[in-house]
């Protein structure tokens, strides 16, 4: 697409970046096309609204075969929280859901072995201590049945972490399925679209694969994914990790590993995307998670109709718990209910929720904006480079929104 069509005010775009960023977007624009444009393989894309009206969209790179388009998207991992949880908050909304009520209350199996007291809050801020998921799939094969996780869930017993933040990297999403599927009946990939999508005018976020028809054009995983926790060493290495060592160590090796993870990943057609993973299977564009987190930030549909209470979005702003997070190695997530915020520049006072290798969904109510960064890069050798995205691309968007309302006052002081 050629900047040309956005007017004088636009940045330049360099070469192999499609999309449009108005003129103070320059440092994020060309660190954009250097940290994403120049991937093998790979590809990304960055979507930034204020007051709910696109700002700034740049994509770059390919999806293997063919280059990254606006309509580009991939699974975004644990950014797929985010999703879930404004599902339940609409369910709540409606009376259907208190946050503080025992989520027994509305899915009674959930009593079995000592879990009649654990909140529906006590979930979406990662304190239902379920967070293990050997506890409940002996193979990652059965993690991909997900009403039986939700079952299975329903019939297990908590861990000493109960009450502290420990964070429920895959259970997450079962459990949230699972008591939306008591109060509701149906399943949380059905909900995505009739709470989410469908409302906000969004055709770009998916549990799973994108349905037929969609516009949402699927961009495979690249790089060697996590290959290397299937070598047969490091497997029993980390199962042993997760049964026998303490602390924040063990915590994180339970809460992600069981038998054959890294299988579920592998291929242009990865056995993850036929399943309901609720906290890590989303398959999102950039313009579809900013669309939705711009809906958290002003509480209003595409037609102007109110998408969220005035209640409802004070409860989803305000940070539940500092406390450390047991599974995370101790961070600082300061957990919403079901979104976090993280002590970086520019995001301390939003919120949204960050997936493995880095594609983010983010707002800030205060100021408007929502950003969403999803990208297809998922390779163990470029983690730790890839995973902290938003340290560098917040602190550059709220730059630019600096530099163009400068310019814009500027401007008006000419004119005058």
């Amino acid at each position: 697409m050629s900047n040309d069509a956005y007017g004088q005010d636009s940045a330049a775009l360099p070469a192999g970046v499609g999309g449009y960023a108005p003129a103070g977007f320059g440092p994020l624009v060309r660190a954009f096309a250097t940290l994403v444009g120049h991937r093998r393989g790979a590809g990304g894309s960055l979507a930034i609204h204020r007051h709910g009206e696109p700002l700034a969209h740049l994509w770059a790179g390919s999806t293997g075969d063919r280059p990254w388009s606006a309509e580009t998207g991939t699974i975004v991992f644990s950014a797929t929280k985010g999703v879930t949880a404004t599902v339940i908050h609409r369910l709540a909304d409606r009376g259907l859901i208190d946050y503080r009520a025992p989520i027994a209350e509305y899915w009674p199996r959930f009593a079995a072995n000592g879990k009649g007291a654990i909140t529906v809050a006590d979930v979406l801020t990662h304190r239902a201590g379920l967070s293990s998921l050997p506890a409940v799939a002996d193979t990652a094969a059965e993690s991909l049945d997900h009403e039986l996780m939700e079952d299975r869930l329903a019939l297990a017993a908590p861990d000493r972490l109960r009450g502290v933040p420990a964070y429920h990297a895959l259970t997450y999403g079962w459990l949230l399925a699972g008591l939306a599927r008591a109060v509701t009946g149906r399943g949380m990939g059905e909900l995505i679209r009739t709470e989410v999508a469908e409302p906000l005018g969004i055709d770009g976020i998916h549990l799973g694969r994108p349905a037929a028809g969609s516009s949402t054009d699927y961009a495979p995983l690249a790089g060697a994914h996590l290959s290397a926790v299937g070598h047969p060493v490091a497997a029993n290495v980390l199962g042993r990790v997760g049964r026998h060592v303490p602390g924040a160590l063990g915590a994180a090796a339970r809460c992600l590993f069981v038998p054959g993870l890294h299988g579920i990943l592998d291929g242009e057609d990865p056995p993850i995307l036929d399943t309901e993973m609720p906290a890590g299977n989303g398959v999102c564009t950039a313009t579809g998670l900013a669309r939705m987190y711009a809906a958290l930030a002003d509480g209003v549909t595409v037609d102007g109709r109110p998408y969220l209470s005035a209640h409802t979005h004070r409860a989803i702003r305000r940070v539940q718990t500092y406390r450390l997070d047991h599974a995370l190695f101790y961070l600082p997530m300061m957990w919403h209910l079901g979104y976090h915020s993280f002590p970086l520049v520019g995001a301390r006072h939003g919120f949204g929720h960050i997936g493995l290798g880095g594609s983010f969904g983010w707002v800030d109510p205060a100021s408007g904006l929502s950003v969403a960064y999803v990208h297809n890069r998922l390779d163990q050798t470029t983690l730790a480079y890839d995973q902290p995205a938003m340290a560098w691309v917040l602190p550059l968007v709220l730059s630019g929104v600096r530099a163009t309302r400068d310019r814009a006052a500027g401007i008006d002081r000419v004119a005058a």
